[in-house]
């Protein structure tokens, strides 16, 4: 399913989709904030106010100072693997949970809340996140979350519904239920427990 990507896209795409499904975030849209920040482990990115955005997702030092109340540091997220991608899910499911706007603004508040850096951000994101949700539907049963009662991809329908003479049978989901009271942990385990 990932041959199709360059290696060095596969982790981000990957890791992702994985951050995506636990949290309950769209997979498109987690995919085009990975590609759009475009960060990689272990980087450090000066930014003009002082601050510096770390890791494959580009957190902010600011914001990585909130995050230190549950034990995250930037070390955590300038390390290579899923979890800066697991924390990016957990911080756009509480926007778009919990932010005010549509629901490409609310995402875009990953970026900044601040109208015109957020709309700057959000334009690319809606373009980025249409090419990747195709892609995405080409490949995993996906569903329309922006819709009520979505039905799954034609995709799933046609592989696991069976036909009939009107075509595949397709079944509405539920919408998501949001636990905002959860925070992804690092977990690290030493030689000495």
């Amino acid at each position: 399913m990932f041959a199709d990507l360059p290696p060095q896209m596969q982790e981000r795409v990957v890791c992702s989709i994985s951050a995506a499904a636990k949290f309950q975030v769209p997979a498109n849209i987690v995919i085009a904030v990975a590609e759009k920040e475009a960060g990689k482990p272990g980087q450090w990115v000066r930014n003009s106010n002082g601050t510096y955005d770390v890791g494959a997702m580009q957190f902010n030092t600011d914001y990585l100072g909130d995050l230190a109340r549950y034990g995250i540091t930037a070390k955590d997220v300038a390390a290579a693997g899923c979890y800066a991608y697991d924390l990016a899910a957990w911080r756009l499911r509480q926007h778009i949970k919990n932010d005010k706007g549509d629901l490409w603004t609310r995402a875009a508040n990953y970026h900044s809340r601040t109208e015109r850096y957020n709309s700057i951000y959000r334009a690319d994101l809606v373009v980025r996140a249409s090419r990747w949700g195709k892609w995405l539907s080409a490949r995993f049963v996906t569903y329309d979350v922006t819709k009520p009662g979505s039905v799954p991809s034609l995709r799933e329908a046609a592989v696991t519904a069976p036909s009939t003479s009107a075509g595949p049978v397709q079944r509405p989901i539920q919408q998501a239920s949001w636990n905002t009271g959860y925070v992804p942990r690092k977990i690290t385990i030493s030689a000495q427990q």
